[in-house]
């Protein structure tokens, strides 16, 4: 089973891995944290992007301001997997109502419903054109500080298009490791799946 298909449930979730946790850990310096964090985004688009990562155990922050649009959110210390994201900031109130769900407590399918509550209520602003979300996962060592690499992860591409079905876009909805397909048909969370090498 290849790392596409085995984390099509952990993966899609992007930014809400909720894995065992290894309590309190002394974040990175933020030079690195920005560095490993904007890894999964393409070079060109590195410099400009945002970043949100830890000065605080436990309380994720604006590191540095966006620039191109692109935010990306820095490794969690606490986590015992590495995991760095980078999406389109009109995604983010999706996103951050997504993490403020699950500080609460609200745990699994249930934060979604609640998300998709809220944007068919018009609470929840979703975006008018297709997003994208970049991702890499890996071993808790994978990002190399001294080199400003990952090594040895595993990345992954979505792009978010809210309510796109294989009607609207021509795109399957079986899942493949060989071609791009839409998870999440017609939902406010229907995106895109690719796959990528490192």
């Amino acid at each position: 089973m290849s790392f596409r298909t085995s984390c099509l449930v952990t993966c899609a979730a992007a930014l809400s891995l909720t894995g065992t946790t290894l309590g309190a850990q002394t974040p990175p310096p933020v030079a690195e944290q920005i560095t490993a964090a904007v890894q999964a985004l393409p070079k060109e688009m590195r410099d400009g992007a945002g970043v949100m990562g830890y000065k605080t155990a436990g309380k994720l922050e604006w590191l540095r301001p966006t620039k191109n649009g692109m935010m990306c959110l820095a490794d969690d210390p606490a986590e015992e997997q590495f995991h760095v994201s980078c999406y389109h900031d009109s995604m983010d109130p999706f996103m951050a109502r997504g993490r403020a769900l699950r500080l609460s407590g609200v745990k699994g399918g249930q934060v979604d419903t609640v998300r998709f509550a809220e944007v068919k209520a018009g609470k929840l602003k979703m975006p008018t054109a297709p997003a994208s979300l970049y991702q890499i996962f890996g071993k808790k060592d994978a990002f190399d500080a001294v080199s400003g690499t990952v090594k040895q992860g595993n990345p992954l591409f979505v792009v978010y298009i809210p309510f796109a079905t294989t009607a609207t876009t021509g795109i399957s909805t079986t899942p493949s490791d060989t071609k791009p397909w839409l998870m999440f048909a017609g939902t406010p969370k229907a995106h895109v799946m690719f796959s990528l090498t490192m």
